[in-house]
C-alpha cells in the first residue's frame, strides 16, 4: 500500500511545535503516513528533503501540515506553490488570519488528516515581474503582498500606473500591493482596508508618501500595475520572504496570478469570526444563532 506523505513545517524556535509533531508523526507513522521535511526537525520518523527536491515529489505530498502562525504558513506555501495541496495551519501562537483560530487537540489534528476531515478554500496570489530594460531580471510571487520600499534612510522615488495609464509619483518609504489574504497584513498595518478573501481585488496604497493624496485603493483582479523605481536604489519584498534589489529605472509589474494557494481548515469558521477572534471586536448581545 502507498504511503500518504505529509509535508511537516514547524515554527523554528517553538518547542511547542516539535513536541506536537512528535506526537502526530509517531501515531500517523503507524498507520500508514510518512512525513518529510525541509528542515532538520530531530524529530524520528520524519525525513529531512532537499528544498529544491520538494517540487519533484508535489505528486505524492497529500497534505502540508504547519505547525506555527501565519508566518510560517507562509513559509510552507512558499513550498508547494504552483502545487494544489492543501496547506494545514495549526496556531500556535496568536490568534492569525490563516491557522486555525483555536486550538484544536492533538486527537482533532490526527483524526482530520487520517480522515481528510478539513475544508479547503483558495486563497489568490499574486504575481511580479522586474525588468532591466526590455530584460525581464526576476520574476516571482506573493501570497501576501509584494512591497517596492526604500533601502536606505532616504525616501524612495516610485511612479505607479494602473492599466497602462499614470496614476501618481510618490516620494514614499515603500508601495505596497496587497491581495485580499494580505489585506490584514502590512497593508493593514498601514492602514489599508480588510477585503474578504473570497474577494478577487488588489489593495494598493503607499507607506508614509509626501503627497496630498496617498490613500489606500482597491483594485480590479484583472488590472495590472507598474512601478517605476526613480531613485538610485530600492528592494522588492515577497512576503518578507524572497527579495530583490531594485536600481533606477526598474520597473516592477504586478498581476494577479493564475496560481492559488489552497488553505485548509478543521473548523471552516467564517472570515467574520476570524476578525472578531482577532480583534476582539465588541459583539456582546448579538442575538443571532
Amino acid at each position: 500500500m502507498t504511503k500518504r506523505e505529509v509535508l511537516l513545517v514547524l515554527h523554528p524556535t517553538r518547542t511547542q511545535a516539535k513536541e506536537l509533531a512528535g506526537s502526530i508523526v509517531k501515531t500517523l507513522s503507524a498507520e500508514n503516513f510518512s512525513f518529510i521535511s525541509s528542515a532538520d526537525t530531530g524529530i524520528s520518523g520524519v525525513t529531512q528533503v532537499a528544498s529544491e527536491q520538494i517540487r519533484q515529489r508535489y505528486g505524492e505530498i497529500e497534505l502540508v501540515l504547519v505547525l506555527g502562525g501565519d508566518g510560517t504558513i507562509l513559509r510552507g506555501a512558499e513550498q508547494i506553490h504552483g502545487a494544489n495541496i492543501p496547506v494545514l495551519g495549526i496556531n500556535l501562537g496568536h490568534v492569525g488570519f490563516l491557522a486555525e483560530i483555536g486550538k484544536p487537540s492533538q486527537t482533532e489534528i490526527i483524526s482530520a488528516i487520517r480522515d481528510k476531515k478539513y475544508k479547503t478554500e483558495k486563497r489568490m496570489t499574486l504575481a511580479y515581474q522586474v525588468f532591466r530594460g526590455d530584460e525581464l531580471v526576476t520574476k516571482g510571487w506573493a501570497l501576501n503582498e509584494v512591497t517596492v520600499e526604500r533601502s536606505t534612510e532616504a525616501m524612495i522615488e516610485l511612479f505607479v500606473q494602473v492599466d497602462h495609464r499614470p496614476l501618481s509619483r510618490w516620494g514614499c518609504d515603500a508601495v505596497i500591493c496587497a491581495t485580499p489574504t494580505g489585506s490584514t497584513a502590512y497593508a493593514f498595518s498601514a492602514g489599508g482596508p480588510v477585503v474578504w478573501p473570497e474577494v478577487e481585488a488588489l489593495v494598493l496604497l503607499p507607506l508614509a508618501a509626501h503627497a496630498l493624496f496617498s490613500d489606500p485603493m482597491v483594485i480590479g483582479a484583472d488590472s495590472e500595475i507598474a512601478i517605476d523605481v526613480e531613485s538610485d536604489e530600492g528592494v522588492l519584498s515577497a512576503d518578507g520572504l524572497r527579495k530583490f534589489a531594485l536600481k533606477e529605472k526598474d520597473r516592477v509589474v504586478l498581476t494577479s496570478d493564475k496560481s492559488y494557494i489552497n488553505l485548509a481548515h478543521i473548523d471552516a469558521a467564517p472570515f467574520t469570526d476570524r476578525l472578531v477572534a482577532k480583534f476582539k471586536l465588541p459583539v456582546d448581545g448579538w442575538r443571532g444563532e
